[in-house]
């Protein structure tokens, strides 16, 4: 299948699939939870019917999908830099247990163990970048008021 036609059934399958979401009318309203014999009883109903219509006015409120912490752009803009940080962290240690595996399985060659303690020092000096971005990031959106 090719790039355009992968594309094609993927949107195909969101529209088809995804649920749309439904607003309920007032009429909606009425039909499913005014069908009451007392007159009374179903004025009051019909008058609630209006009333939460004229209140949402066609708006859906949804949930925000990202949590309920995220309000901002820059409460989105923080949680993701942090986030990759955290990222960049677990590559560092992947790169030290990498450089460590070099050097103890170097068997005395000396371009191995180079290799090895050179690795070694660079995922060291990129953890003292990442330790230090995120204090200054800290810092920064400490001042700035961001969360």
């Amino acid at each position: 299948m090719n790039k355009r036609g992968l594309i094609a059934f993927l949107l195909l399958a969101l529209f088809l699939f995804a649920g749309p979401v439904m607003a309920e009318t007032v009429a909606a309203c009425k039909a499913s939870k005014c069908t009451m014999a007392d007159e009374v009883a179903k004025a009051a109903c019909d008058k609630t019917c209006e009333d939460a219509g004229a209140a949402n006015s066609g708006v859906i409120k949804l949930d925000n999908p990202l949590g309920e912490n995220i309000k901002t752009p820059a409460d989105l803009y923080s949680r993701l830099i942090f986030g990759f940080m955290g990222v960049t962290g677990v590559i560092a240690l992947l790169m030290f247990v990498i450089g460590g595996l070099q050097w103890m399985t170097a068997g005395g060659a000396a371009d191995k163990v180079k290799k090895g303690k050179d690795t070694l020092i660079w995922a060291a000096l990129g953890l003292v970048i990442i330790f230090s971005s995120y204090a200054i990031l800290r810092a920064i959106f400490e001042t700035l008021n961001f969360s």
